[in-house]
């Protein structure tokens, strides 16, 4: 009876196994990835989109960069999120992102519906390959999220801090400030622009790739889910950067 139990158990194991394989074919490719056009018409798209625990192998990754040693945000609060995304030339890549664990099936679906739209996202990586440096990561136009530290002159956690704010294709769609201050204020009338290599993209009645608008697809679905825009702050703009209150 025993053997008969142990064989029964053995057999739903392993239907549960090809059940979980053939559910995640899509890992047969990894974040950076070109997915093949025939194997998507395959295979579908759908295991493509996933939320997960932190794996151990990112979480070491993340050590030191975007989780810094005074992270004070649990491990547990975060999650990793696969998703596919369309560049400007139309190819389908495996993007990878970390991001808080109560905005992670939202902004999953988010992904999906932009990327069967054919909205275009160049590139989305982890901030982590770029030592966590916003400057470099925005320059390469990486959209991202998770990347922990203060706001400034404070102890208040940032929103990237919590994974609560999302950057798409933040080379095109910088942000912007211009200093005000007295007269004694030298940097009174400096405008800063991060990514500096975004200063050109300031100018939104020029039509260029990559850019996001009021009213386009990308800001209509972030609304949607509950997300504010930097777009429409009054006393600076953030094209690239969506946050949940």
């Amino acid at each position: 009876m025993r053997f008969r139990i142990a064989i029964f158990v053995s057999l739903c194991l392993a239907i549960a196994t090809l059940a979980a394989s053939a559910k995640n074919k899509g890992m047969k490719y990894h974040p950076g990835d070109v997915v093949d056009e025939q194997y998507l018409k395959a295979h579908g798209h759908q295991a493509f989109f996933s939320i997960h625990s932190i794996p151990d192998t990112i979480f070491a990754l993340m050590q030191g960069h975007s989780y810094k040693r005074d992270c004070t945000v649990a491990r547990s609060s975060l999650r990793y999120i696969l998703c596919l995304h369309r560049d400007d030339g139309g190819r389908s890549i495996v993007g990878e992102m970390v991001v808080n664990k109560s905005i992670a099936a939202d902004v999953v679906e988010i992904f999906r519906r932009l990327y069967e739209a054919g909205y275009p996202i160049e590139r989305m990586r982890l901030i982590d390959y770029w030592d966590a440096d916003d400057e470099r990561a925005m320059t390469a136009n990486n959209s991202s999220s998770f990347n922990f530290r203060f706001i400034s002159h404070t102890r208040k956690v940032s929103k990237h801090g919590m994974g609560m704010a999302i950057d798409i294709n933040p080379l095109y769609n910088p942000y912007t400030k211009t200093l005000r201050g007295g007269k004694t204020n030298a940097s009174a009338g400096k405008t800063i622009v991060e990514p500096a290599a975004g200063r050109p993209y300031l100018d939104r009645n020029r039509n260029f790739k990559y850019k996001i608008t009021r009213g386009d697809l990308c800001y209509r679905l972030f609304r949607k889910y509950g997300f504010r825009w930097g777009g429409d702050w009054k006393t600076m703009k953030d094209y690239q950067h969506f946050e949940k209150p």
